[in-house]
């Protein structure tokens, strides 16, 4: 068993580097938070009260080129995921991509070449496979009180009918928009539980006023005996169920975004007790039948756990176990959008190949 520190680098220390990924490396064992590549005068301040540990760098190369370094967080506006993942793994690190993986299916089928090349881990940070409704939908399922699933629909719903100033992801870029921003995490979803579709139908739109990114989608994926409705939008003031789920023999839904990402906004530390629990009044309900007899349930929320990407890719990385988000399973969300980029582009149905 490899018990070796992994020192680690993050390229970027935006949103994705300060709430999602820097808490983590500090709190689970096994990882050293090394290094931090940012020139942002804000970024480096928190940084450096944050992590006083840890080097504040101002180039990609002070990373790459240290030979301390083992793994390093991609932490950088969508375009540039490829051409720095490569970087990365040509420089012999493992390497985590946060999602979307790529713009295209080809850039990430390169970077799966090489990376087996070079032996070396390379996954993408599919965290919300670890959020408490994904996490209690999936028990709900194995419990089997839905029966055979005939209709699964799965949301992001937002308020934000402005242009957020100084945003890159408000910005007409390879990679934008709400189908690669959210659009990753629930497709990735209805991947981890379905596997891929027959066929993808969508309708891509652009609503607010003066908006430079697609910010509404509804993909529709064909399976045999089951349909699939993936929706975001950002002038949805009134939001609707993350999860709607009908099956044979129930229906299963649940409300309210999970509480990780807010708490760490927060500034609160994931090693903290009942991390990730949710409020009783954001549970799901159950509709099922009882020898015979329609009952209707309260399902206590699962925990969230974020940290279950950090504790698998190190013990991954340490030949341990076997990794969990495989970027291959990361390569097929980017291969749903452009299918559904093409489907709203032309309006009809393109089969999954």
């Amino acid at each position: 068993m490899n018990n070796r520190l992994i020192y680690t680098g993050l390229i970027g220390y935006g949103m994705a580097g300060r709430i999602f990924h820097a808490p983590f490396i500090q709190h689970v064992p096994g990882f050293v938070l090394s290094k931090i590549k940012t020139t942002t005068p804000a970024f480096i301040e928190h940084a450096c009260s944050i992590y006083p540990d840890t080097e504040i760098v101002s180039t990609t190369e002070a990373i790459l080129a240290d030979p301390s370094i083992d793994l390093v967080f991609i932490l950088t506006p969508n375009e540039t995921h490829y051409e720095l993942a490569k970087a990365a793994l040509n420089a012999g690190k493992h390497v985590v991509v946060d999602k979307p993986f790529t713009v295209t299916t080809s850039e990430a089928n390169e970077l799966i070449t090489l990376a087996n090349t070079q032996g070396k881990i390379l996954t993408v940070y599919q965290n919300r496979r670890w959020t408490a409704d994904f996490k209690t939908l999936k028990k709900v399922l194995a419990s089997g009180a839905l029966g055979d699933l005939v209709e699964y629909t799965a949301c992001y719903d937002r308020y934000v009918p402005y242009l957020r100033p100084k945003k890159w992801k408000e910005e007409n870029r390879a990679g934008s928009g709400v189908l690669y921003d959210l659009g990753s995490h629930l497709i990735d979803q209805a991947l981890q539980l379905f596997g891929m579709p027959l066929e993808v139908t969508a309708n891509i739109r652009y609503q607010r006023d003066n908006t430079r990114i697609d910010d509404y989608f509804m993909l529709t994926l064909q399976y045999a005996d089951l349909t699939v409705y993936l929706h975001s939008g950002m002038l949805l003031r009134t939001p609707g169920p993350n999860f709607l789920v009908h099956g044979k023999k129930g229906s299963f839904v649940k409300y309210g975004q999970d509480v990780q990402e807010g708490h760490l906004d927060a500034g609160r530390v994931p090693a903290e007790k009942d991390w990730g629990k949710e409020p009783s009044s954001q549970w799901g309900t159950l509709t099922t039948e009882l020898n015979g007899l329609p009952v209707t349930m309260t399902v206590e929320s699962e925990p969230g756990s974020y940290s279950d990407f950090f504790v698998n890719l190190r013990d991954a990385i340490g030949g341990n176990i076997l990794l969990a988000v495989k970027p291959e399973e990361s390569r097929d969300v980017i291969k749903i959008i452009e299918l559904a980029v093409r489907s709203a582009r032309e309006k009809r149905t393109f089969p999954v190949e």
